[in-house]
């Protein structure tokens, strides 16, 4: 029997997604000094193309070089290095796959070694490490900028040859600020009730939509909870999805959580249920109330790991794609055995990545090794990230302290290395 992953997805817009099996952004950190595509971003998502899974979406593009989310960025705010962007769809979609762009604005969470200013919907400080500095409240005039400039990086996408978007409305980043009640403390129409708060996205997407027109694949990622006390729950969810919708948004990917509470790592909140990690999925319990609230396509990401609970989604009618993250990074052709039905589980490392108990003493270092444990886990994959941009074939057999250093010593280059540009001159941050 073929399997259910197998099915193609037409979307709302007209276009064809060719299975049920989508790639979701994770970051990958390979821009040059001048946030551009590198080579090694098309040698990465060449290789991911070739793997069978139907809708790949790239890690964050900004909207603005003046905040990112972490130094390595690309951003796509101009023309000026169109030809890079060129090739990065061209070998993205050379198995004839989709390709779409994820675009984004960090907000609050732009660390400080990127800029020491950041900007928010209020001044609601994100204390994480002494990472991040506290926000200045955007004004009226900076709200329009802002939404202007995700019209003009979505039209540049679709020039460039991407072959959709994603705009990115979850884990904490600006959109994900202005819709929570926890960062966003606005009295004027961009705050208060879900409406107001919800004003922005809307805005953002219908901007969008006009800059590339009808039948260009327009999607949005959306938290179905922050899990966090007085934050953007599900109920916020189902209604600004079902707002969404009216908006002509595309395809609907669901996660969760923020930097504060990562869902989205996998770290499960309280809320979430045991018969839902029975079931794998962090966030496919919260699927039938999204889908009876907006009619669009559901994505959702976080959890899966067999074959039987994939098919399963999908044949039921719960979900229409299914999403895989850190799996591409060490089995980047799984997709292709999934669909083929020749693997029941994909493997999982995750369970593995982690310094053990040993290491743990007072409570103080509790926190820390939980720290390094998450940090190094999300390392881990993007160590295999770094070398699939390289050709080079993945190694399961790392450990989790020698990947977190790695990061952060990758990291602290990739800051001093575009602040080196920066004081040569080579672009403005004012």
């Amino acid at each position: 029997m073929t399997s259910p992953l197998a099915q193609e997805l037409v979307l709302p817009c007209g276009q064809t997604i060719n299975n049920r099996l989508g790639k979701s952004a994770m970051t990958e950190g390979l821009a040059d000094a001048l946030d551009r595509p590198t080579l090694a971003h098309n040698q990465l998502y060449k290789t991911w193309s070739h793997g069978g899974t139907g809708l790949h979406i790239t890690g964050n593009v900004m909207i603005d070089r003046r905040y990112l989310e972490r130094a390595g960025n690309v951003v796509l705010e101009d023309n000026s290095a169109l030809e890079n962007f060129k090739q990065w769809a061209k070998a993205g979609t050379e198995a004839g796959n989709h390709l779409w762009m994820q675009i984004s604005h960090p907000g609050r969470q732009c660390p400080s070694l990127v800029n020491k200013q950041p900007l928010s919907p209020s001044e609601v400080h994100l204390k994480m490490l002494g990472s991040f500095s506290k926000p200045r409240a955007l004004t009226q005039i900076e709200i329009g900028e802002i939404i202007e400039r995700y019209a003009t990086t979505a039209a540049l996408a679709k020039e460039a040859g991407f072959t959709g978007v994603q705009v990115h409305c979850a884990h904490g980043y600006l959109i994900s600020q202005f819709l929570s009640p926890k960062t966003n403390q606005r009295a004027d129409q961009w705050g208060g009730s879900l409406e107001n708060r919800a004003r922005f996205a809307r805005k953002v997407i219908q901007a969008v939509r006009k800059a590339v027109g009808p039948d260009f694949p327009v999607a949005v990622k959306l938290n179905s909870a922050d899990f966090q006390k007085g934050g953007f729950s599900l109920e916020d969810c189902v209604q600004v999805a079902s707002w969404l919708a009216q908006d002509s948004i595309d395809l609907l990917e669901i996660s969760g959580g923020t930097y504060e509470q990562l869902s989205l790592m996998g770290v499960e909140a309280t809320e979430v249920r045991e018969s839902t990690r029975r079931r794998e999925a962090y966030f496919l319990e919260y699927a039938a109330a999204i889908k009876a609230s907006a009619n669009v396509p559901l994505m959702i990401t976080g959890g899966f790991r067999s074959r039987d609970v994939m098919e399963q989604a999908i044949s039921s009618g719960e979900i229409d794609m299914v999403g895989l993250a850190r799996p591409l990074c060490t089995q980047p052709n799984i997709s292709e055995q999934l669909i083929a039905q020749t693997v029941d589980r994909i493997d999982d490392f995750e369970n593995n990545l982690t310094l053990g108990d040993g290491w743990l003493g007072n409570n103080s270092s509790i926190s820390l090794i939980k720290a390094i444990n998450n940090v190094g886990a999300v390392s881990f994959y993007y160590q295999q990230i770094m070398r699939l941009s390289k050709s080079k074939a993945v190694d399961t057999n790392l450990k989790v302290l020698p990947c977190f250093a790695k990061h952060m010593i990758n990291d602290t280059k990739l800051n001093l290395r575009r602040k080196k540009a920066q004081n040569k001159s080579l672009f403005s941050t004012n």
